[in-house]
């Protein structure tokens, strides 16, 4: 099924030391933007006294979203390289940020290009690659006499429930495998008294 993508499993770090500079790498799963700031805001307030705090990171299944940043270093020197280690590890859903203390010597864009990315090269190195698959959120809403035929449904296909509500209406929130989401959309709607209903 092509329903699949390479990210990482947890959080790692990478470091790299050039002339006495030094580019702390921490490599990090994400999932939104949202969280890409979140990590962003804490490692500028931790690592407040370091001059360049770079980035970069991929989101989506195919990678459609990505932004590289050199955060003051010259053109392409930093977010580039960091960019270039996700895609050459096929990753999304994957931000990876390098901090530079300055060293005092220059190290001119060929030096930066390679700090930048063997720094994070090391973060992916010290992280697991692992394979994770795109879910899609859905709502269902059934009878409670139809709740022995959902569950059994929920049990084969291996469906995460996120949170469910059972009163008169019975409602359950669950995250089905991308590849799956049509089987069980027929499946749901041979159920008497079941349906799904869209977020």
């Amino acid at each position: 099924m092509e329903d699949t993508y390479l990210t990482l499993s947890k959080t790692s770090e990478g470091l790299y030391k050039e002339k006495g500079s030094k580019f702390l790498a921490f490599a990090y799963p994400v999932s939104d933007e949202e969280g890409v700031k979140e990590i962003l805001d804490q490692l500028r307030k931790q690592y407040y006294d370091a001059r360049h705090h770079c980035y970069a990171y991929i989101l989506g299944k195919n990678q459609e979203q990505y932004r590289a940043n050199d955060d003051g270093e010259p053109n392409h020197s930093a977010g580039d390289p960091i960019l270039g280690q996700i895609r050459s590890n096929e990753l999304t859903n994957t931000l990876i940020v390098v901090i530079r203390y300055f060293g005092g010597t220059k190290l001119g864009v060929g030096g930066l290009i390679t700090a930048y990315k063997t720094a994070a090269a090391e973060a992916i190195e010290n992280n697991e690659i692992i394979e994770a698959i795109v879910k899609r959120k859905i709502m269902l809403e059934f009878d409670y006499l139809a709740m022995n035929d959902v569950m059994r449904l929920v049990k084969d296909f291996d469906l995460e429930i996120i949170d469910q509500s059972f009163d008169n209406t019975c409602q359950m929130n669950v995250l089905v495998r991308e590849g799956a989401y049509e089987s069980f959309s027929i499946k749901i709607d041979d159920i008497d008294q079941a349906k799904e209903i869209s977020n």
